[in-house]
C-alpha cells in the first residue's frame, strides 16, 4: 500500500536566502568578531561554497522539471509519449546536488531529456566545470595531488580513478579543435615561418610500449637480482614527438656576432625578435610521420600561399630530417632544413678535451675557433682539421674517440650547417624552443620518481599541457563542452533538434505528489517492513 501526499512548492530561492542570512548572523556573532583574519577567510570560503551549492539547488529545483513543448522523438525516429520524472546527482564545484528532470521514454527505448540537453549535462555524475577544474589541475601535478586539490579549493570529490578517466574524456577533441580551425594568414607576423621537432622518452607500462621496445624489454635480464649494474635499466621508454610552429621576424646577424658576448645583441641596440603565435604539443601515440605532417598543416593553415620563408629546426634526428624532406618535396616546396648549434657546439666541446684539459682557457678558445669557423659555413674543414691534428699528436684510439666522432658528426650534417647562410637571411639557429617544450610538455611532468604510464593517461596529459602551453585551453574547452553537447544530446533527438522546454512562471509552479511510504504484507496480511520512497511528481495534463 502506498500513502501520497500533496507536496505544495516551496518559495524559491528560500533555502538559499536563509543561508545568506545564517552567514550575516555568524559574521555579526562573538566568535567572528574575535577571529584572526585568515581563519575567518577559511570560515567564509567554506561558507560560500554552501551558499553558492545551495544556490545552484534552488536554480535547478526552479527549472525543474523542464517538460518538452513538443513531441519528444529520437534519432532512431521513434516518438516517446511516455513522461516520468527522474533524478539524478550532479557532483559540481559547490558540492553536490540533485537535477529532477522530465524523462520522456516508450518501452524498449531509452529515455531522453531535454532538460538535460538544456543545462548540457554531462551524462555522468560530474560537472563540465568541475571536469575543467580537474584537467587543469592533472595538467599540472599528479593524480592524486590533484584529488587533494580539488577536495581542498571546491566544493565536490573526485576519487582518483575518475580523475584519471576524466582527464582522458577531458582531452578528446584535441585533435578535433586543430582540425577545425580555417586558414587565417597573418601577414603582420614575422616573414619566417619555423617548423621544429624532437623527441622525448616516457617510462611506460610494459603493454603500452611498441613492440619492439616491449620485446626488448621482455627479453632483457638483469645479471644481479637486488640491484642495476652499470649500464642496466629499470623500465623502458616509449618516444614522445614533440612539435612547434610558430613565426618570428628576421635577425640577421654575422657570425662573430654569436661567439663574442660582447657583440652578440650590441647591448640594447638590437632587440631579439621574439616567436608569435607559439603552438607546441607532443604525442606519445602517433608516429613521427603524423606529427611532422601536422606541424606542415599547422604551418600552412596559418601561411597558405607560402609567402613567408620556411625553415625546420631539428637536432640531428635522420629519421626525421628524412621526412621533412619527402614531405617538403612531395609539396613542391623550399623548406631550409637546420640542425642546432647547440648540439654542433657540444660535440666540438668533447672533442675539445682530447687536446685540452677540462676548464683550460686552451680549451675554451680551442672550441671557440672551430665553433666560429663552423658558423661561417666551413664545418668540413673543421673536422678534416682535428682529424690531422688527432693524427700528428697520435692519440691513443681511446683519447681520440670523441675527436673522430666529432668530425664524422660534422661531415655527415654538412648539408644542414651552413650557418652562414641561415645567419644572413635571418633564421634562429638553436632549438632552445623545441627543448624547453621537451622539458616542459614532457618531462616536469610526465618524468615523476616512480611513474610508469598508460598511453591513455599519458596522452591525455601531454595534449592538455599542450594546450595551456600554447594559450589554447580556454578556447578549447569551450569547443570541447559544444562536442559534448552534441554528442550525448544533439545527435540523440530526431534531426539533431532538441525540442524546448516549458518554462513555467515562478508563482505558478504546480504541486506535486510526495511518495510518504510503502508498506509491505506478508501472506498473512500483516506488515512487515516500511520502505519510505523518492519524490515523485505528477505528470503534466
Amino acid at each position: 500500500m502506498q500513502a501520497l501526499a500533496v507536496v505544495q512548492p516551496r518559495e524559491p530561492y528560500l533555502e538559499a536566502r536563509e543561508k545568506f542570512e545564517g552567514v550575516v548572523r555568524y559574521l555579526q556573532s562573538q566568535e567572528a568578531c574575535e577571529m584572526r583574519h585568515s581563519d575567518l577567510e577559511r570560515v567564509l570560503d567554506k561558507k560560500g561554497r554552501d551558499l553558492l551549492r545551495a544556490l545552484l539547488q534552488d536554480h535547478l529545483d526552479v527549472r525543474a522539471p523542464g517538460e518538452s513543448a513538443h513531441p519528444v522523438r529520437g534519432s532512431d525516429g521513434i516518438e516517446r509519449s511516455r513522461m516520468q520524472v527522474h533524478e539524478r546527482n550532479l557532483e559540481t564545484v559547490f558540492g553536490t546536488v540533485t537535477a529532477q528532470r522530465a524523462g520522456y521514454g516508450r518501452e524498449g527505448t531509452a529515455s531522453l531529456h531535454p532538460l538535460d540537453a538544456q543545462l548540457n549535462l554531462p551524462p555522468d555524475r560530474y560537472s563540465h566545470e568541475l571536469r575543467r577544474r580537474v584537467a587543469e589541475e592533472a595538467s599540472k601535478s599528479s593524480f592524486d595531488e590533484t584529488k587533494e586539490s580539488i577536495q581542498r579549493h571546491t566544493g565536490g570529490k573526485v576519487p582518483k580513478r575518475q580523475i584519471e578517466q576524466l582527464v582522458a574524456r577531458s582531452a578528446q577533441d584535441f585533435d578535433a579543435f586543430y582540425e577545425r580551425r580555417q586558414g587565417g594568414g597573418d601577414e603582420n607576423t614575422g616573414s619566417v615561418m619555423v617548423l621544429s621537432v624532437d623527441g622525448k622518452g616516457v617510462v611506460m607500462r610494459t603493454e603500452d610500449l611498441r613492440d619492439a621496445t616491449r620485446k626488448a624489454a621482455t627479453a632483457r635480464k638483469h645479471k644481479l637480482k637486488t640491484r642495476l649494474s652499470k649500464g642496466e635499466k629499470r623500465n623502458a621508454k616509449r618516444m614522445a614527438t614533440v612539435a612547434a610552429v610558430y613565426t618570428i621576424a628576421p635577425f640577421v646577424r654575422k657570425p662573430e656576432d654569436c661567439i663574442s658576448p660582447k657583440t652578440s645583441l650590441l647591448a640594447a641596440e638590437r632587440a631579439r625578435p621574439r616567436p608569435e603565435h607559439k603552438r607546441v604539443w607532443a604525442s606519445l601515440e602517433k608516429r613521427p610521420e603524423q606529427i611532422i605532417a601536422q606541424m606542415f598543416q599547422e604551418a600552412e593553415r596559418r601561411d597558405p600561399e607560402h609567402h613567408k620563408t620556411w625553415a625546420a629546426l631539428v637536432d640531428g634526428n635522420k629519421t626525421q630530417i628524412r621526412i621533412l624532406r619527402n614531405m617538403a618535396r612531395n609539396k613542391r616546396m623550399d623548406l631550409t632544413i637546420i640542425v642546432d648549434l647547440i648540439h654542433v657546439s657540444e660535440y666540438l666541446w668533447t672533442a675539445g678535451r682530447a687536446f685540452h684539459p677540462e676548464g683550460s682557457e686552451a680549451l675554451e678558445k680551442w672550441v671557440q675557433q672551430r665553433l666560429l669557423e663552423t658558423l661561417r659555413g666551413n664545418a668540413g674543414q673543421v673536422a678534416g682539421g682535428m682529424r690531422r691534428s688527432a693524427t700528428l699528436r697520435a692519440l691513443p684510439s681511446a683519447q681520440r674517440k670523441p675527436v673522430d666522432l666529432c668530425a664524422h658528426y660534422l661531415r655527415t650534417y654538412a648539408p644542414y650547417l651552413k650557418y652562414n647562410l641561415y645567419l644572413a637571411q635571418g633564421f634562429p639557429i638553436a632549438t632552445g624552443l623545441i627543448e624547453g617544450a621537451c622539458r616542459h610538455l614532457v618531462k616536469d611532468r610526465m618524468d615523476v620518481t616512480g611513474a610508469r604510464w598508460s598511453l591513455t593517461g599519458a596522452e591525455a596529459i601531454l595534449r592538455l599541457r599542450a594546450l595551456r602551453s600554447s594559450q589554447d585551453f580556454d578556447e578549447y574547452w569551450m569547443f570541447h563542452e559544444n562536442s559534448e553537447y552534441e554528442r550525448n544530446h544533439k545527435n540523440l533527438y530526431a534531426n539533431g533538434k532538441v525540442p524546448p522546454t516549458i518554462s513555467r512562471p515562478l508563482t505558478h509552479k504546480r504541486p506535486h505528489l510526495k511518495l510518504l511510504k510503502q508498506i509491505v504484507y506478508d501472506e498473512h496480511s500483516q506488515p512487515n517492513s516500511a520502505v519510505f520512497g523518492h519524490s515523485k511528481r505528477a505528470a503534466p495534463k
